[in-house]
């Protein structure tokens, strides 16, 4: 029903300019993000989000019906974005080294920008549920597919020069793993932008792909480190 009156009332707008419809939207979903960020999604309440948004309660609830509702559509919002704008980047860039570089790149500018969104995201991953939750772990798992397939582009071209200890799957967990936790550490003040960041994390994540194999015993390659992380899947890939 929600998505029926959000839908309903972008038409009613569109003589008047849809875009108007839109950046309304976006205050809203914005203003849910610093509450979502502020108090977590189990302590606020739609009173919270209506205050914050400057939208009457009656407004709030008869545009989203619930704060699940928001929280879904900042999720959904958050990986249309990106892998929207990834899509179009990737389309000017055929070497799939540096097809790698453009997905790690796109994705740390969009959450250095929004990391309260990134905050948001991995801390309130499980509170969605039916066919909401379901809708976004779909487009995880297509986000997910992206990156795993670039890794398989770059084992073909690099052949032998890849290592191939490490299956894809676990490179583009690793990845999401070593991306994603960036708002808790990150210091616009001592560390590097986006771009720079970017750059050293992909030197980080393809020197591993493209270096000498290990030869520890239960290294990654191993039955043992695969175990290990296969225990893990459910929290990085969560996060992605």
């Amino acid at each position: 029903m929600a998505g029926r009156r959000i839908r309903g009332a972008g038409r009613k707008l569109e003589e008047n300019g849809e875009s108007r419809f839109d950046r309304r939207l976006g205050q809203i979903l914005g203003h849910a993000t610093e509450v979502f960020y502020t108090k977590g999604y189990a302590g606020a309440s739609m009173r919270d989000l209506s205050r914050s948004s400057g939208m009457s309660l009656a407004g709030l609830y008869y545009y989203f019906e619930s704060k699940e509702k928001l929280l879904y559509l900042i999720q959904k919002h958050t990986f249309s974005t990106v892998m929207s704008q990834l899509q179009e980047r990737l389309r000017e860039v055929n070497d799939p080294e540096e097809r790698v570089r453009v997905f790690i790149r796109n994705h740390l500018e969009y959450f250095l920008a929004n990391l309260k969104a990134m905050k948001v995201l991995s801390h309130e991953d499980e509170a969605l549920s039916g066919p909401l939750a379901a809708e976004i772990a779909a487009m995880k798992r297509d986000y997910y597919r992206i990156i795993r397939g670039l890794v398989e582009e770059l084992r073909r071209q690099k052949g032998k020069g890849f290592n191939g200890e490490v299956s894809s799957r676990v490179a583009a967990l690793s990845l999401f793993g070593m991306m994603n936790w960036i708002y808790t550490w990150h210091n616009p003040r001592r560390d590097a932008g986006a771009e720079g960041l970017a750059d050293e994390m992909a030197d980080v994540f393809l020197r591993g792909l493209l270096g000498a194999p290990s030869s520890k015993p239960g290294s990654v390659g191993g039955a043992a480190g695969q175990k290990s992380i296969g225990r893990g899947q459910r929290s990085a890939s969560s996060n992605i």
